[in-house]
């Protein structure tokens, strides 16, 4: 089946596989989650006070978090730079809802950007599409703080959404003109549900095209509500149970997940998933041919909590041994079947095919299907050698079965990689 081709350049984004979404702004001072101004109804007059009036990450370090992206064998990281709540995080010359006039007092996104380069990791925007603060846009019944239909059609009748089109033109031309190369656009989100608001609310031909001539190779996400002008899909929170596909052809696809369930930072959200859990979630996007985007909310001063310091650490102590399953793999060929309880990875480069065990099993790895094709067999992490037989029952010789023969004990890694040099 073959993958649909991008606008942008998707080389190095189906090779690199892994990267860092960070979601970051006035919300993280509340601590419990980024759509709080909605959730909660809060008032503006509210919200500036609480909040804008006390945003000052004091600790913020973006170097410390390239470190740690880096040390988790991510290549690349998508910042937001503006959330549904309308802050800007850089000093934009369109409103003074922007993080230059908080305490913080200084543009958060420039030496984040700086900071991640530095690294060798390549960068991406994130820009809400949504915006709870600008005077023109228009509410809906929806997203957004006020549900009451009497006060929407109060507020809506001085909004002219197409001058808040504008506006997300003119921020995104700033974004992509004053931080040098950018790789990624990730729009959130236009809802064309009755009521909604769809590409004409967000004149979202206009601002694809926008990108398309100032940044040609940058890819952008699949949620302007625009039907064939996209590079990547993005389902959210989910694992398909497949390649995913647009009109029967195989895409290019991401799946993003938090480390819990909300974006922003969370102190009382207890459940996190583990670092196998993780894994596990990275190796299977892979074996379908997609992308992981790994979400950090960090404080409101400034820092990746422990919790989050503890998994992308112990995501990088895996990825340490096991990258080359990761970088450059894709789904593997259809007449490689999978093992049960395991997740195949492919390098057509290089020929060699990865087995992912999910669930250890006792002493014999059946493999069908490539018995005769495989050269040499070693687990990943140590190159042990792994001996081979080839069939011998009945089922075996019909299924052209190989055994490996496996430790009796699981090595002590989140998930073991048997590497198979295939002939």
């Amino acid at each position: 089946m073959d993958i649909c081709p991008t606008f942008g350049d998707s080389s190095w984004f189906v090779h690199d596989r892994f990267g860092l979404f960070i979601h970051w702004g006035l919300y993280s001072l509340s601590a419990r989650r980024g759509w709080l101004r909605m959730e909660e109804k809060i008032p503006t007059d509210v919200y500036m006070q609480r909040y804008f009036k006390h945003f000052d990450p004091d600790l913020y370090d973006p170097n410390l978090w390239a470190d740690a992206a880096a040390g988790a064998g991510m290549k690349y990281v998508v910042i937001t730079t503006k959330h549904h709540e309308g802050f800007c995080m850089w000093d934009t010359q369109y409103t003074d809802f922007k993080v230059t006039n908080t305490p913080a007092g200084r543009d958060l996104i420039r030496p984040m950007v700086e900071a991640f380069r530095q690294r060798g990791l390549r960068v991406g925007f994130y820009y809400s599409l949504i915006d709870w603060d600008h005077p023109h846009y228009r509410y809906d019944g929806h997203y957004g703080p006020w549900h009451d239909p009497a006060d929407r059609e109060r507020l809506n009748a001085i909004r002219d959404q197409t001058k808040y089109a504008k506006y997300i033109r003119d921020q995104a031309t700033e974004l992509l003109t004053q931080y040098g190369k950018i790789d990624i656009m990730w729009f959130d989100f236009a809802y064309p549900y009755p009521d909604g608001k769809n590409r004409d609310d967000f004149q979202s031909q206009q601002l694809w095209d926008l990108v398309r001539k100032l940044q040609p190779n940058a890819l952008i996400d699949d949620r302007l509500d625009l039907p064939e002008c996209w590079d990547f899909k993005t389902p959210e929170k989910t694992r398909p149970r497949e390649w995913v596909t647009h009109q029967g052809h195989r895409v290019v696809w991401e799946a993003c997940h938090p480390f819990s369930d909300g974006w922003g930072y969370q102190r009382d959200e207890g459940g996190y998933k583990s670092v196998e859990q993780l894994v596990t979630i990275l190796i299977d996007g892979v074996s379908k041919g997609g992308n992981f985007l790994l979400n950090v909310g960090p404080t409101a001063r400034g820092e990746f909590d422990q919790r989050a310091m503890d998994r992308l650490r112990g995501i990088g102590a895996w990825m340490k041994y096991h990258g080359r399953s990761i970088y450059g793999c894709t789904q593997a060929p259809s007449e490689y079947p999978t093992p049960e309880e395991c997740r195949l990875t492919w390098n057509p480069q290089t020929r060699r095919l990865y087995v992912h065990v999910l669930a250890w099993p006792f002493k014999d790895l059946y493999l069908d299907g490539l018995a005769g094709k495989v050269d040499y067999a070693q687990l990943l992490h140590d190159a042990s050698e792994l001996k081979m037989s080839e069939p011998g029952d009945d089922y075996a010789k019909a299924h052209q079965t190989l055994t490996l023969q496996l430790p009796t004990v699981k090595p002590n890694l989140a998930i073991p990689v048997v590497e198979l040099f295939l002939k």
